[in-house]
């Protein structure tokens, strides 16, 4: 799924497939188009989490949507809400996590006249703002208990009461949830209700990681190329270089879809055209800038009394390490130098040196 942000333009050309190819390979189509963004990938994961939105967007369902930071939940929700008959209401995402505890209940709940300290008129909350639509709980798990026992009335009994007012309002919203964590674990560790956790989970999405959907890093990655290149006007930028597109496949992206994002706006902003290369790449992507590990402890053999050749054993435990880092790569050399605690380039110009 890709993050929020592109242009509409790019959107419709993708969908329609009318631009021509990047890097001299076809476009490819993306999924769907929401109100955030547009999904894009060709995944059977996120094909079938798609079909399954399809399948429940019309109920009154509830529907917890998991998956780590940057993997595109918020598009998720925006396509359940987008196939609804709540469509033409609003969407209102709330962040749980961004908003300090003493005030998610009022923020979520609106507060009367009065209520407290400052509360100088009467405010209302997302709650009422997201009134006939959906409001999207994102980081649910960050809620205090609390709120939990708040939230699970509105949705078993569909009211509610700002802070400060006796009045009880009656609720028309759909309340989706996601989060990052595990609620099974916070629900056994007493930090999450485990009633509220079965209301909120009447439907479960997962949205697994990039490092697990390698199938789509190059959709991806030629949707942000196109998108950047029409917001920054970079017509001299044509497409990406083979080995540039070889190294984005590779890497683990624990940034997920918006780390892939970024990157490609990176590259765009630097490269000197006409393509994007293998240099213009963030250089964690590179295979550089990493967090070193301690080696392994050196194993200890004899030196055999007729002595030996020091330079050769050197030379054949080096090409014996670098070939299978190839064979545990299968022939990429980019990981295979990320193996090796090398840069790729060391690492291209040892195996022309070496001859393998």
């Amino acid at each position: 799924m890709q993050h929020r942000g592109s242009t509409a333009e790019v959107t419709d050309a993708l969908l329609a497939e009318k631009r021509p190819a990047v890097g001299g390979v076809p476009a490819l189509a993306a999924l769907k188009s929401t109100s955030r963004g547009t999904i894009v990938g060709r995944s059977p994961t996120i094909c079938g989490a798609l079909a399954t939105l399809e399948r429940v967007a019309r109920s009154t369902c509830n529907v917890l949507i998991t998956g780590e930071s940057g993997t595109g939940k918020e598009l998720a929700v925006a396509a359940l809400h987008d196939a609804s008959p709540r469509a033409k209401k609003p969407l209102v995402a709330v962040n749980c996590g961004a908003i300090p505890e003493s005030l998610i209940e009022s923020e979520l709940f609106g507060h009367a006249r009065g209520a407290f300290t400052g509360a100088h008129a009467a405010r209302a909350g997302w709650l009422a703002k997201a009134e006939g639509g959906t409001l999207f709980l994102d980081e649910v798990g960050e809620l205090p208990l609390s709120m939990q026992v708040k939230i699970l009335r509105v949705l078993q009994q569909k009211e509610y009461s700002p802070v400060g007012d006796s009045h009880v309002h009656r609720s028309d919203v759909r309340i989706v949830a996601a989060t990052n964590r595990d609620l099974l674990a916070q629900v056994a560790a007493g930090r999450f209700r485990e009633d509220l956790y079965y209301r909120l989970n009447v439907v479960h999405v997962h949205l697994p990681p990039l490092r697990e959907r390698p199938e789509d890093i190059e959709p991806l990655v030629r949707f942000f190329l196109r998108s950047f290149c029409d917001h920054l006007e970079r017509r001299d930028l044509v497409g990406i270089a083979p080995e540039a597109l070889e190294a984005l496949k590779a890497y683990d992206w624990p940034g997920n879809i918006r780390t892939l994002e970024n990157a490609i706006e990176r590259a765009v902003l630097l490269s000197d055209g006409p393509l994007v290369e293998f240099e213009d790449l963030p250089p964690t992507v590179r295979g550089e800038g990493r967090l070193s590990q301690p080696p392994p402890p050196p194993v200890e053999r004899p030196l055999p009394d007729t002595g030996i050749d020091l330079r050769g054993a050197i030379q054949e435990y080096e090409n014996n390490m670098i070939r299978q880092a190839l064979d545990r790569t299968k022939g990429n050399r980019n990981r295979a130098a990320q193996l090796l605690g090398l840069n790729r380039t060391t690492l291209v110009e040892m195996l022309k040196r070496k001859g393998l």
